[in-house]
């Protein structure tokens, strides 16, 4: 994916001075006439009391690979599938945690000896999304019997007595816990002044600018406010389309040539239900007073679609070439599909 001209150096950031214009890695310091800052949310599965040890982490290749081993041996049980702590990667994750694990259970046979529950400190699923959107996903999960627990804020976990404990008292058993762990701005941004009292970094939502002029941000370490108060999701769609942005404007500089281009808000996900079907949501996030999102009907199609859309990104060479192409084929068929 790195065209000629483009040097790639494996580094850890440690440090970023945005007076200087200089960054520290473990290895040297760096200068800098542009800078884009893509460092994401970095997960911080100790801040949570007793997650490790007795929480699946489905954020990480380790975690989700363990779960799958115990996957395979879960004699069934009480499953509790758990947002830690807000803000987190991907609004939709947790939900789609709970069908596909659902799933598992029938394939399985183990769908009447499992009892499996979703707990959020959110009011609704994907609340940035309306109420609309999260009924939808709530009507999902109660017809494959997961139960749904909003305002539900963790407190910790003991592992002794696999149990959670929630703010105001409230305690619920598990046998198996997968749960999101909680997410925190990266520790290279702390004395950087582009964070704000959050530690994640603001920028202008169109052109993704933060407050030093030649300094972007992208992707899920920004704070971006839509018209209702609420964030911008963090999630890999918007991160993408910042990223064209970013370039187009930083090369429109450097070549001294006006540039329009702005980031639009627009963005979808597909949440896979397990059984070959998925559901896709397309939306406006800059839409006011109220980001406009629209859940398209679960279905073969978008399951597909989310197929080709990742061979298209786990693609190379030859192979790139040709995702690409059933990319474009794929990206038509699934307009055709949206407009009837």
């Amino acid at each position: 994916m790195v065209p000629a001209g483009v040097e790639v150096l494996q580094r850890q950031v440690l440090a970023i001075d945005p007076e200087r214009q200089r960054v520290r890695t473990d290895a040297q310091q760096l200068s800098y006439d542009y800078l884009v800052v893509a460092l994401g949310a970095e997960l911080a599965p100790e801040a949570m009391s007793g997650y490790i040890g007795a929480a699946h982490n489905f954020y990480t290749l380790e975690g989700t690979t363990a779960l799958a081993d115990t996957l395979k041996v879960f004699p069934g049980g009480r499953v509790a599938v758990v947002v830690s702590s807000i803000p987190y990667k991907c609004p939709a994750a947790p939900y789609e945690a709970a069908l596909l694990l659902r799933d598992v259970f029938h394939r399985r046979g183990l769908t009447g000896q499992t009892e499996l529950q979703v707990f959020t400190p959110e009011g609704q699923p994907m609340p940035v999304a309306g109420p609309v959107m999260g009924q939808a996903v709530k009507m999902m999960l109660e017809e494959r019997n997961i139960d749904f627990h909003p305002n539900a804020n963790l407190e910790s976990i003991d592992s002794d007595k696999h149990e959670l404990k929630f703010q105001g008292g409230a305690t619920a058993a598990f046998d198996l816990l997968v749960a999101v762990p909680p997410h925190r701005p990266p520790q290279a941004l702390q004395e950087s002044g582009l964070g704000d009292e959050t530690g994640w970094v603001p920028v202008n939502p169109r052109t993704l600018q933060t407050k030093y002029d030649n300094v972007y941000a992208i992707g899920d370490v920004t704070r971006i406010t839509l018209p209702n108060g609420k964030p911008l999701p963090k999630a890999g769609v918007f991160a993408h389309a910042e990223a064209k942005v970013v370039a187009q404007n930083i090369a429109a500089t450097i070549l001294k040539t006006k540039s329009t281009t702005e980031f639009d808000g627009l963005g979808s996900c597909w949440i896979e239900m397990g059984g070959g079907v998925a559901a896709l949501a397309n939306g406006d996030f800059y839409a006011k007073p109220e980001p406009v999102v629209e859940l398209r009907h679960p279905r073969r199609l978008w399951h597909w679609g989310r197929g080709l859309f990742e061979s298209y990104w786990m693609g190379d060479g030859l192979n790139k070439v040709t995702s690409r192409w059933l990319l474009t084929l794929g990206s038509k068929l699934l307009r055709v599909a949206v407009s009837l």
